[in-house]
C-alpha cells in the first residue's frame, strides 16, 4: 500500500498537468509565415480508424468555429469554415505516432485567437480522450529606425528636435529615448503610432532637448512579442569637424608645396634653355669668326699674286 504523501504527490502532479493542458500553449509566428500549432495524443495504442480530431476555435460566439477535421483516419472538410480552405494541413508522417499537430499556412491578423485541439476514441461509444489549447501569437518586424535632426527650433533659444521612426511592424512597440552621455532615459515630446491597411503599424516619435557640445542621442523600437530591440543613434561630430579643418589645413599645405615646386621647376627649366641658348649662340658666333679670318686671309692671296 503506496503511503498517503506518495498518493497525494500524484494527485497533486496530474491536477497540475491538467491546468497546464487547459491554460494551453503560446505559439508565436510572423505575419506571412506558416505556423504549427502542437497538439500531442501520447496513448500507447493508437488506430485512426476509431479516432477523431477536431482542431477549433476556442469561442463559443463564432458561428464557424471548425478549423480542420480528421474523421477515421481521412480529411473532412464538410464542416470546415471557409477562412481556412486549403491553409491547414496535418503532419501525415506523424499521425500514427499520435502527433496531431496543425499546420497553418500564410497565417493573418484575423488567425491571432485561441485553438482547441480535441481527440475523440470511437470504439464502443465516444468519448474525449485528449484535449489540448493552443494560442497563436503574430508578429512583423520593424524596419531599421531613421533619426532625423537635430533641427533648431525657432520658438526656444537653445533647443533642438529629433525625430525617430520605423515602419511594417506588428504589434505597436515600445519606443525609448535615451541620453547615451548619462544613460538617463528621455520623454519622447509626441508619440504618433499608425494602423495600415495590411495590418502592421509605423510609428513616429519626437524629441525636444537642449543642445549640447556632446548631443549622444539614441532611439529604440521595441517589440516585445519578438524580443527585437533596434536603434539608431546620432552623436556629435565636432572632433570630426576638427579632423575635417586639419585634413583640410593638410591638403592646403599640400596644395602649396605642390605650386611651389612646379615653380621651382619652371624656373629651372628655363634656366637650363638659357644655358642652352647662350651655348648654341657662342658656337654659332666662333663660326663665324673663322669663316671671316679665312675669307680675309682668300682675299689678301688673291691681291699679293702676280697679274
Amino acid at each position: 500500500m503506496e503511503p498517503r504523501g506518495c498518493g497525494f504527490l500524484l494527485l497533486s502532479l496530474h491536477i497540475l498537468r491538467a491546468v497546464a493542458v487547459l491554460e494551453g500553449k503560446i505559439v508565436i509566428s510572423k505575419l506571412g509565415d506558416n505556423a504549427t500549432l502542437s497538439c500531442i495524443y501520447p496513448g500507447k495504442e493508437l488506430s485512426l480508424n476509431n479516432l477523431r480530431v477536431y482542431w477549433q476555435i476556442d469561442d463559443v460566439q463564432e458561428q464557424c468555429s471548425v478549423v480542420h477535421a480528421l474523421i477515421s483516419g481521412q480529411d473532412n472538410e464538410s464542416e470546415q469554415c471557409i477562412h481556412f480552405k486549403n491553409r491547414t494541413q496535418l503532419l501525415w508522417d506523424r499521425l500514427g505516432e499520435g502527433d496531431f499537430s496543425l499546420l497553418l499556412l500564410n497565417v493573418s491578423q484575423s488567425d491571432e485567437r485561441k485553438y482547441k485541439c480535441v481527440v475523440l476514441q470511437t470504439n464502443e461509444y465516444t468519448r474525449v480522450v485528449h484535449q489540448e489549447k493552443v494560442a497563436l501569437r503574430l508578429a512583423a518586424s520593424y524596419s531599421q529606425p531613421i533619426l532625423s535632426g537635430p533641427v533648431t527650433n525657432s520658438d526656444s533659444t537653445g533647443e533642438v528636435t529629433f525625430s525617430c521612426s520605423s515602419d511594417n511592424g506588428y504589434p505597436e512597440p515600445n519606443v525609448y529615448w535615451i541620453n547615451r552621455t548619462d544613460n538617463s532615459r528621455l520623454l519622447p515630446s509626441e508619440l504618433s503610432i499608425t494602423l495600415h491597411v495590411d495590418g502592421t503599424y509605423s510609428v513616429l516619435s519626437t524629441l525636444k532637448v537642449k543642445a549640447t557640445s556632446d548631443m549622444q542621442i539614441e532611439c529604440f523600437i521595441e517589440n516585445k512579442r519578438l524580443q527585437e530591440n533596434i536603434s539608431a543613434n546620432y552623436t556629435h561630430e565636432k572632433q570630426n569637424n576638427d579632423s575635417n579643418t586639419e585634413s583640410h589645413k593638410d591638403l592646403e599645405k599640400g596644395g602649396r608645396g605642390a605650386q611651389a615646386a612646379g615653380i621651382i621647376s619652371i624656373v629651372i627649366l628655363l634656366a637650363l634653355l638659357t644655358v642652352l641658348i647662350c651655348w648654341l649662340w657662342k658656337h654659332r658666333s666662333s663660326k663665324l669668326v673663322s669663316y671671316t679670318d679665312v675669307q680675309t686671309n682668300e682675299d689678301n692671296r688673291k691681291l699679293n699674286s702676280p697679274v
